[in-house]
């Protein structure tokens, strides 16, 4: 399995040196962010041009030249492109769909900190990403062009932190923490691992697939004197999953940091059992274990993206038994209020205190016996 797709090749930067396309800042600098520097390098539709031109008022555009690369500009319905290049169906809101779907304000103690679950915290360290997901959660603050503003304050936010001893694990995410510099995100993962009670880190990061240059020998050599460190990357189509993001991620892997993948089910992107069977093929000859598969969030502004449920469940039936476990993420719905539930193909049919009916990938049932929760030695036979 080849995780060589093309999205090295520089393509319409071919004047561009090779140093400055390999150079993660040059990447940044001449992200296309405007619809004067897109329209030069991509035939909008007419759904699109709108969508650009009031993307301002949403969530910005920004897409890094490497990540432009992958998509197909003869095809409208290109998956990499549907991820980023705005559409004009985003100014419009479904009935069900909410500016914070994951009720992350409602859980948020102070500044930047989202307390939602008992031994874990979401700390947001930076509100901006490298090229920015058209069905982002947190398009309410992530780009700066949203209703909110993150005004995370580090000191009061690491401080409730120290006081709160159940707090074991922390997600820091954003924005993409990896945008930080390696001095201030080391720094922070200083003051982090220094608190007695914070046993596990984990990094949220889209970066090794929009931005693999970022990923350098001396960030992971930083990274390696955290440990446990963790990193959930972000793909979602195997169109993604380059050279370049496979190099990334060796080097975090070789770096010690496990690696995790977490994907958004989306129309027209990745909802086909053949497409998203590819995906997690490849993530694993990347060293990368598919962790969820979220069903796209209730954001405003998504409801062209959003697959059904029906679909996700069909897809894990597709995987589930049909490949190694190891590729088989959890599907999960985020639903506002509840957190994180996993669905899937119903397994169990029946239970009771004899036994369990079970269904097995094929469709076919079994049944198996059930015990009691308290042990009985079993009669000894009498000759």
């Amino acid at each position: 399995m080849q995780t060589d797709e093309p999205g090295g090749r520089q393509g319409l930067w071919s004047h561009v040196a090779p140093a400055d396309w390999n150079d993660w800042r040059w990447q940044l600098r001449h992200r296309i962010t405007t619809v004067e520097a897109l329209e030069i390098l991509l035939p909008l539709t007419p759904e699109e041009r709108e969508g650009v031109l009031l993307a301002g008022k949403k969530l910005a555009l920004a897409i890094t030249p490497y990540f432009f690369n992958l998509i197909d500009r003869a095809d409208p319905n290109c998956p990499i492109r549907r991820q980023v290049v705005p559409r004009v169906e985003e100014t419009t809101t479904a009935p069900w769909e909410l500016t914070d779907p994951c009720d992350e304000d409602g859980h948020t103690p102070v500044s930047g900190l989202v307390h939602r679950y008992p031994d874990r915290v979401l700390f947001l360290v930076t509100d901006r990403c490298a090229s920015y997901c058209r069905y982002c959660t947190r398009c309410r603050v992530v780009s700066g062009v949203g209703e909110q503003h993150l005004e995370t304050n580090f000191t009061v936010a690491i401080e409730y932190i120290r006081q709160h001893t159940e707090v074991r694990d922390i997600l820091l995410s954003g924005g993409d923490p990896l945008l930080l510099s390696d001095e201030r995100l080391e720094h922070l993962l200083s003051q982090l691992r220094a608190i007695p009670h914070v046993e596990f880190l984990r990094i949220g990061s889209r970066i090794p697939i929009f931005l693999p240059q970022r990923i350098t020998p001396e960030l992971c050599a930083m990274l390696k004197k955290f440990h446990p460190l963790w990193m959930s990357i972000h793909t979602n189509h195997p169109r993604e999953a380059t050279a370049e993001a496979r190099d990334a991620c060796a080097l975090l892997a070789d770096a010690g940091i496990p690696l995790g993948n977490q994907t958004v089910l989306l129309r027209g992107v990745n909802d086909d059992p053949a497409v998203m069977k590819s995906l997690v093929h490849k993530l694993l000859m990347m060293r990368v274990r598919p962790y969820y598969i979220y069903q796209c969030d209730l954001v405003r502004g998504t409801h062209h993206l959003r697959a059904s449920v029906r679909k996700g469940i069909e897809i894990i039936e597709a995987l589930r038994g049909h490949t190694t476990g190891y590729a088989v993420p959890q599907y999960v719905i985020d639903a506002p209020g509840a957190g994180k539930v996993p669905v899937g193909p119903d397994s169990v049919l029946a239970h009771d205190k004899q036994r369990i009916i079970i269904r097995n990938y094929e469709g076919r049932v079994f049944e198996y016996p059930e015990v009691g929760d308290t042990y009985v030695t079993p009669p000894v036979a009498i000759r």
